[in-house]
């Protein structure tokens, strides 16, 4: 369900404890928001009327409220990401601690647009806080749903670690002649989050719906999704568009990530797989294998990481030295 009411009493009245499996929010970020236009000269004719702004000097309380909420409806395992301008972002810091939330990164989203200017740097990102209650140890991350740990970008670096980055290159989308809400967030950013942080049918809200992006591309990825919107006028006309979109529609152009060579990888050693592993490792070397070849094939055999099987021969290689007394002295 998606609700025409401000997120803070709505949240209050609509959603229970404790139901909510992934928060995705761009709240209003008080920079005189419904008066951007006039900075970036932008023509204004297919933007959606009635943008609220919140006044700054009621940011700081307005977003300890909110931000309550989302401790409130978000499940034990859940995550929120919260997107924010760095103006007052000091104020959603402070909401997140005063509310027991706990930052697991502070992403920085580079986009492809910023207000040219001549007497400072010129702003092109956005900060994005993923976060999670702070007494919970366990939060719901699919490590995988993108990329195996095997595969490899172009320049052969790991395409898995170069995803998990906490610098994310994305460029906003522009939607020359179309109607549109004042500000909406990529899909290629919304997926991202989604695919990461929730599983199928998961319910996912924002508690800014404004253009109702995390709601269709929640329901694009098979997921539920609720949240709120106070603009009446943008409600109105994004309420209908969302029900056109066909769930789980994005799956058919999802890439599937490779699999997973690394299968045991974070799984314990036992001393039968320890046992198998040196012994496997003797007969590679009497076939002359060099160690780089040993431990590639060693990988793919055990589905463990290189630097797991080093480990574990480099251990060994020790103790054989300490029992023959090369390393005590005796």
């Amino acid at each position: 369900m998606y609700y025409n009411e401000d997120c803070i009493s709505g949240s209050k009245e609509h959603l229970k404890d404790g139901t909510i499996d992934l928060i995705i929010t761009d709240p209003p970020f008080a920079i005189s928001g419904d008066k951007l236009h006039k900075h970036y000269n932008r023509d204004e004719k297919y933007v959606i009327d009635g943008y609220i702004e919140i006044p700054v000097d009621q940011y700081r309380d307005f977003s300890i409220d909110w931000i309550a909420q989302a401790h409130r409806i978000l499940k034990n395992d859940g995550s929120m990401y919260i997107v924010s301008g760095w103006s007052n972002l000091s104020d959603i810091l402070l909401a997140l601690e005063q509310n027991k939330f706990k930052i697991i990164n502070h992403i920085i989203w580079k986009y492809n647009f910023g207000v040219y200017t001549k007497k400072k740097y010129v702003t092109s990102h956005y900060h994005i806080l993923y976060c999670k209650k702070q007494n919970n140890k366990k939060v719901k991350f699919n490590t995988h749903c993108r990329f195996a740990p095997s595969e490899k970008t172009e320049n052969n670096g790991s395409a898995l670690y170069s995803d998990l980055e906490d610098v994310w290159i994305i460029n906003r989308e522009y939607k020359h002649g179309k109607t549109k809400n004042k500000n909406q967030l990529p899909i290629k950013l919304l997926k991202k989050m989604i695919l990461y942080s929730s599983d199928e049918n998961d319910l996912v809200c924002d508690l800014f719906l404004g253009s109702f992006s995390t709601a269709k591309v929640a329901r694009a990825l098979n997921r539920n999704s609720t949240g709120f919107e106070i603009n009446s006028e943008a409600f109105n006309y994004q309420i209908n568009k969302i029900e056109t979109i066909e769930r789980g529609c994005m799956f058919k152009d999802l890439k599937i990530p490779e699999r997973n060579v690394y299968f045991n990888q974070g799984k314990p050693w036992s001393e039968k797989d320890i046992e198998k592993l040196l012994t496997r490792y003797g007969a590679l070397k009497k076939e002359r294998y060099s160690d780089k070849e040993s431990f590639e094939i060693l990988s793919m055999e055990f589905g463990r990481g290189r630097f797991s099987i080093l480990n574990i021969i480099k251990a060994h290689k020790i103790k054989n030295l300490e029992d023959d007394g090369k390393l005590t002295g005796n």
